[in-house]
């Protein structure tokens, strides 16, 4: 009987980015990460949990800021529970906890609740 191979999952759904994590190796998760912020595009990472109130609340301001920014920054949405290990990488202890890369490199990082105007303004300052 042949073994299911475990799959990375990237995903888009109205500008925003996501991965998941189905059955997947550490190493092929990390690598498939590690491409997608090492992009020239600036790449804002959110860190989530599907249980999470606030990253619950974040959702429709990330989804704003995907619009106005469309073609300028890619949003990418990383579960900690399904990739525990791209979160401990990075020191995610709180969530929502946001990370913007730009050509692989940590331009700015914030834990919590951000408004989309200072978000927005984040985002201005990183170019």
């Amino acid at each position: 009987m042949e073994q299911e191979r475990p799959t990375d999952t990237i995903g888009t759904i109205q500008g925003l980015f996501w991965l998941t994590r189905q059955r997947t190796n550490k190493m092929k998760a990390k690598g498939k990460f590690d491409t997608l912020v090492s992009q020239e595009t600036p790449v804002l990472v959110d860190f989530y949990a599907d249980w999470c109130g606030p990253c619950q609340a974040m959702a429709p301001v990330l989804k704003e800021v995907a619009q106005n920014y469309e073609g300028k920054v890619k949003i990418i949405k990383i579960d900690v529970d399904k990739n525990q290990s791209i979160a401990q990488r990075f020191g995610v202890r709180s969530i929502p906890t946001l990370i913007l890369f730009k050509e692989g490199n940590i331009v700015w990082q914030q834990a919590g609740m951000i408004t989309g105007r200072d978000l927005s303004n984040k985002l201005a300052a990183a170019f």
